[in-house]
């Protein structure tokens, strides 16, 4: 299954790359077809992302309650999340989905070199796409390397800004704080990870990386700020449920005579 999924991604970018005549671009197509064809997902992701924030008091408030009853805990959440239309995965599926992609693009661009006969490129831009950093800079110096160098920087750069601007969105310093810690770890590693990858898996990401900050600039910010009112307009309108916990009362000790 997973061999036919390889094949089918070789066979539409080597479609792609018939009609554009060269690899690098055909990637570059390749990504942004995935990244229309998920948006809708990503809207609804953001919807969903926006719902949890407003209703993250509550789901504290419900996990400080039932703190030392765990089976007791996971029930409440469920008929809270049912209660509120609300599934805590829904923003995981557009990552998901591209995944596979992803780790196919090791295998494809394999592949592409067979039916290229020879190196595939990215114009005069990147000589070799099925190398990265080091093995270029192992065989022909790191002055040839400087282009796979910029796109294992980019790799971490582009990991680093959408998490930055995500801390735009909490109002909680300590908060905020913590996801930028987050954040540049998480880059660091991905440039460390990036060091051995192929470069035409680096374009790919980061091309993908480069739409959703275009994205979260110009509709992501939006999207958010509407289903936060909404989310926020629904919660209002619920009846306001206090519990009563009734104390046992206490037999009055007879008087004796």
């Amino acid at each position: 299954m997973w061999e036919a999924f390889i094949n089918l991604i070789t066979n539409i970018l080597a479609a792609i790359h018939g009609f554009c005549g060269d690899w690098g671009l055909a990637i570059i197509i390749l990504t942004l077809i995935v990244r229309v064809l998920i948006t809708p997902l990503m809207t609804k992701s953001t919807k969903s992302s926006a719902k949890m924030q407003v209703l993250q008091p509550q789901m504290q408030a419900l996990q400080e309650r039932y703190s030392d009853d765990p089976q007791k805990l996971q029930e409440e959440m469920r008929k809270f999340y049912a209660e509120n239309k609300f599934n805590p995965m829904g923003g995981c599926l557009p990552i998901l989905l591209q995944m596979p992609i992803f780790f196919a693009l090791f295998s494809v661009i394999r592949n592409v070199e067979g039916i290229a006969g020879g190196q595939a490129s990215f114009y005069n831009i990147v000589p070799n796409l099925a190398v990265g950093p080091s093995q270029v800079i192992a065989e022909s110096g790191i002055q040839a390397a400087v282009v796979y160098i910029f796109l294992d920087v980019l790799f971490g750069v582009l990991t680093l800004v959408p998490m930055l601007l995500n801390t735009q969105v909490s109002t909680d310093p300590a908060q905020q704080r913590t996801s930028r810690i987050m954040g540049v770890v998480m880059a660091v590693w991905m440039v460390w990870i990036g060091w051995g990858l192929p470069s035409g898996v680096l374009l790919y990401y980061n091309t993908s990386a480069l739409w959703q900050v275009a994205q979260q600039q110009l509709i992501t910010k939006r999207v958010m700020a509407q289903a936060k009112a909404d989310a926020e307009a629904k919660l209002a309108e619920q009846p306001l449920q206090v519990d009563v916990v009734r104390k046992e009362s206490r037999k009055r000790p007879h008087k004796k005579s």
